[in-house]
């Protein structure tokens, strides 16, 4: 019986430390602005939240870029793409609700729907009458729902490994799937460790050797920001499914890009975009993942660059 009783000891001071070196509660806003928020970030009010974006390139440039992430990401994995388009183009980037330093929706509403709105009101508050929309996983589908919901807002479309169909992942970031599971929610809203953060980033790219310890500080910190872990479960309930077949409706020119190895929304994804979108070109990366855009900017920006110039 001792053994036990030791035993039991033993599990429950390794538990007691493993808690103690993954604690991690929510952080407020404040105090994630210096690093993740320095110029030229601003903070506007829209639908009754203070959205993170930035706002870069010529003022006059009549069809502006608006991009827009996906799930778990921020402004910032646009950096690359910024930095080759805002010397011609006016190009604007945003936290969406439940994410980055935006933080959670007042509404807790996660839906395609609820984003589209949110995408035309923040070009409504920028005076943007029609732009240019790309967005990448969850944002593709953000993208092209607001092109149905709203075609005259929407001049063309660029996504990058865009959700919209069924899900056929070959494999899902751990991360994500622990926040797919309700009952573990009251355990993660104060426990997130680094490392789980490190796997789910290294998982969606095809060359994990390309990311960075600030890449996953930024993962991680943000995800921290309060709320939007809550946030987050609430998103992956919401789905996208429900809303595919509104996909073939897309009228606008639209370039589909895609890394040939990503393995959460595979390739072969593509080709249901280019099927669905008629006049639709589709450009496959090899040696990429998930994020194409942000493993490597250069090669993917050039591509909308050529589209842009057509």
């Amino acid at each position: 019986m001792w053994i036990l009783k030791w035993l039991g000891l033993a599990v429950l001071a390794l538990a007691g430390i493993w808690l103690a070196m993954n604690w991690a509660p929510d952080r407020p806003v404040a105090s994630l602005k210096a690093r993740w928020a320095a110029p030229p970030s601003q903070f506007v009010r829209v639908g009754g939240m203070d959205v993170h974006l930035r706002d870069e390139g010529p003022r006059d440039d009549p069809l502006p870029i608006v991009l827009v992430h996906g799930t778990s990401a921020s402004l910032h994995t646009w950096d690359g793409w910024v930095d080759a388009l805002k010397e011609r183009h006016r190009v604007i980037r945003v936290d969406l609700p439940g994410f980055g330093l935006t933080g959670p929706s007042p509404g807790g509403d996660y839906s395609l729907p609820a984003y589209s709105r949110f995408t035309v009101q923040l070009m409504d508050r920028l005076n943007l009458q029609q732009v240019v929309l790309a967005g990448n996983s969850l944002g593709g589908a953000v993208a092209w729902k607001t092109a149905v919901d709203h075609p005259s807002r929407v001049a063309r479309l660029v996504l990058v490994d865009a959700a919209g169909y069924p899900m056929q992942a070959q494999s899902i970031p751990l991360g994500l799937r622990l926040a797919n599971m309700p009952a573990l929610a009251p355990l993660l809203r104060n426990v997130l460790p680094r490392r789980l953060i490190e796997s789910s980033v290294r998982n969606v790219y095809a060359d994990p050797d390309k990311v960075t310890p600030e890449l996953i500080d930024r993962y991680f910190e943000l995800t921290l920001r309060e709320g939007n872990r809550e946030a987050l479960g609430a998103r992956l309930q919401a789905g996208n499914e429900a809303f595919t077949a509104q996909i073939a409706q897309i009228k606008q020119p639209t370039l589909v890009l895609w890394g040939a190895q990503d393995r959460l929304i595979p390739p072969s994804q593509a080709q249901h975009f280019a099927r669905d979108i008629q006049g639709s070109q589709v450009q496959v990366f090899e040696g990429l993942g998930h994020v194409p855009h942000e493993e490597d900017p250069a090669r993917t920006v050039a591509a909308v660059q050529a589209f842009l110039g057509r």
